[in-house]
């Protein structure tokens, strides 16, 4: 198949006037100017598919979901707003029940459905615990990080840890020699605790500013990451969870490490209404979610197509800048090389980005 397209981005650069060809679900090959005989033409700005690497659910669903088709529906969503790739984020939960969602998501993994399990608890700071059940909050213990990645047969990517727990460098040692991605978040820690939690390897920060100090003295956990070039940093971008102002700011320092993700609960893609969050009650007014018990936010109802569109429009980022931040760096952050730009030999995960309109829609091969 071949696409003709009037513009696409192409590595750090907007370029015009672009063919591709897709063979098998790859790109074979990809060439400037015009094609003789193409079978599609596009004529908005050809990009890569987003990736997620932080999403909890979306449709009125969640990936911890008992039900096949829940769990279907989550990713299907994302999908249709173009997340070609997702990894699938757990709560806090008991560890018996982690254990049975991350057994219901292997499957899923092993086809190629989602990238990868995320667990954002239970090891977090119970002063920073957010949408996460306190009680049920534990310090890591390599013996039972062990057991869980033993169980999860190569399907957990990532784990959030906060850095200042008991135990939180010797586990942050043992899981990156395991090649799990570990991100520091729900911290109260400060300067010197993501600083040992990133000499220990963590290279990623979750939901930078939030369920974290937003102080930015020398000795603050949001100056060491602001200045630690071997940290990747997550981003939500809904005005709700880090006001546009403060992202432009984040964005003008640090946006060639920055990921967009949408840290989807069950209401992205579905309506306002009364969910749940593990087992925490979640009202959503306005497409804001927030605890019922104190009004924390608890998650956010975009895709990263909407921050993807945020980050361009209300923070006056570059498109190049944009695709670089919702598709190259999250596949820089899980060690993924098959997808994230338009190249030959990349996955034919494609969108058309139509700026006048601020939509995004999947290019269906």
């Amino acid at each position: 198949m071949i696409i003709q397209a009037r513009s696409g981005v192409l590595g750090n650069k907007l370029t015009d006037d672009l063919w591709v060809e897709v063979t098998q679900g790859r790109i074979s090959d990809l060439s400037q100017g015009f094609h003789v005989a193409p079978d599609a033409v596009i004529e908005g700005v050809l990009i890569p598919g987003f990736i997620d690497i932080h999403a909890h659910g979306g449709g009125g669903s969640y990936f911890s979901a008992h039900s096949t088709d829940e769990i279907e529906k989550v990713i299907a969503t994302h999908r249709s707003f173009g997340t070609t790739g997702i990894v699938a984020s757990l709560v806090t939960e008991s560890i018996e029940d982690l254990k049975n969602q991350i057994l219901r998501l292997i499957p899923f993994f092993v086809r190629g459905e989602i990238l990868g399990i995320h667990l954002e608890g239970p090891y977090l700071s119970h002063a920073r615990c957010g949408a996460h059940e306190p009680s049920l909050l534990l310090e890591p213990k390599i013996d039972q990080l062990k057991e869980l990645i033993t169980l999860g047969k190569g399907a957990i990517q990532m784990i959030t840890v906060a850095p200042e727990l008991n135990g939180a460098s010797e586990a942050i040692k043992f899981l990156v020699n395991k090649g799990v991605k570990v991100a520091i978040g729900h911290t109260d820690g400060n300067y010197s605790d993501a600083a040992a939690g990133t000499d220990s390897g963590a290279t990623i920060v979750t939901h930078f500013l939030n369920a974290m100090s937003k102080e930015r003295d020398e000795k603050s956990i949001a100056n060491f990451v602001l200045n630690e070039e071997r940290l990747l940093v997550e981003l939500i971008l809904d005005g709700h969870h880090v006001p546009f102002e403060t992202a432009s700011e984040i964005l003008t320092t640090i946006g060639s490490r920055v990921i967009l993700i949408s840290d989807a609960m069950a209401a992205a893609g579905s309506t306002d209404g009364e969910y749940v969050i593990g087992k925490l009650p979640v009202q959503v007014r306005d497409g804001v979610a927030r605890l019922a018990s104190n009004s924390k936010l608890a998650g956010s109802t975009i895709t990263v197509s909407q921050s993807f569109i945020n980050a361009i429009h209300e923070c006056g980022i570059s498109l190049v800048h944009a695709v670089r931040m919702a598709a190259t760096n999250p596949a820089q952050a899980l060690g993924i090389t098959d997808r994230g730009a338009i190249r030959v030999g990349m996955r034919a995960d494609l969108l058309e980005y139509q700026p006048n309109e601020k939509k995004v829609s999947l290019i269906n091969l």
